[in-house]
């Protein structure tokens, strides 16, 4: 199986390198005029994968959402990761978990081994345990040529009181930056990007971590709904190494439930960035 690099590059390079996020959020159901239960995030998450898993690089469903509605919800889940892979798109489910030992390789297990029914191309995982808290999801990644994101900057304002501390001469996240690239140095295919990612948000007006040895790809959620234009993607990441993968979901997601206007839309924003 190839790298989770050489994958996510080669379909960067075919589809740009947008990221629709699948965020099935209550209020979306209902503005859709779909009822807030498992049948309503049903329709809401496949047609979102009916519109854009053939023609975006990147697909990624907020875990939480699914979650919400229980065992079919999770039902569901399945059913739009087997969509996005079927359609030729990177997923990559949010789910942000962190934990030690025994736990996270059970995190691991459900959503980067072979065969799980929510297996993923890439996951994101807090590593604010300590980096090595995350190293048996980071050691089924490499084996099975999938992916990670580690949070880094969140978008969140509050996320600085710790992402910021400073531990030595370095902050928290510039730590986390560097334990990934060390990563991605030992274990990256080729010319391709290693297999840990790091998670920035678009909000901050300054990245305050140093990406230029990461190797790594940036997925940059907070385009569009939260404030983040494709101009803000540009000055904050134009010259770091890598890929740079920005995320928008609220944007996409309010043109259905129409399939086509769904599709123009993550059409329009793709167009915008790549300009």
């Amino acid at each position: 199986m190839s790298s989770y690099g050489e994958r996510l590059a080669a379909v960067v390079a075919e589809r740009g390198r947008l990221c629709v996020g699948v965020d099935p959020h209550p209020a979306i159901l209902q503005a859709w005029g779909l009822p807030v239960n498992a049948s309503g995030l049903e329709r809401c998450a496949l047609t979102m994968v009916e519109a854009v898993a053939d023609q975006v690089a990147v697909v990624k469903p907020q875990s939480a959402f699914f979650e919400a509605f229980g065992s079919a919800g999770i039902a569901v889940l399945e059913r739009v990761l087997a969509g996005v892979r079927d359609r030729g798109a990177i997923s990559v489910l949010d789910v942000k978990r962190g934990d030690i030992g025994s736990t996270m390789a059970a995190y691991a297990t459900a959503y980067l081994s072979d065969g799980s029914p929510l297996a993923a191309d890439a996951i994101t995982v807090s590593p604010y345990l300590g980096f090595g808290s995350v190293q048996p999801a980071i050691d089924l990644a490499m084996a099975t040529g999938r992916g990670l994101y580690v949070l880094v900057r969140t978008s969140n304002p509050e996320g600085g009181q710790v992402q910021l501390a400073t531990s030595g001469d370095r902050s928290v996240a510039q730590q986390i930056v560097d334990d990934a690239a060390a990563v991605n140095a030992a274990h990256a295919v080729g010319g391709a990007v290693g297999p840990v990612g790091v998670v920035v948000g678009l909000t901050h007006e300054a990245l305050d971590v140093d990406l230029g040895r990461l190797h790594g790809s940036i997925l940059v959620p907070g385009l569009g709904a939260q404030g983040g234009t494709p101009a803000h993607v540009a000055e904050l990441f134009g010259a770091q190494t890598g890929l740079t993968i920005p995320s928008t979901s609220r944007d996409v997601m309010r043109a259905g439930p129409d399939v086509g206007s769904i599709r123009a839309q993550a059409v329009a924003v793709a167009a915008a960035l790549n300009g």
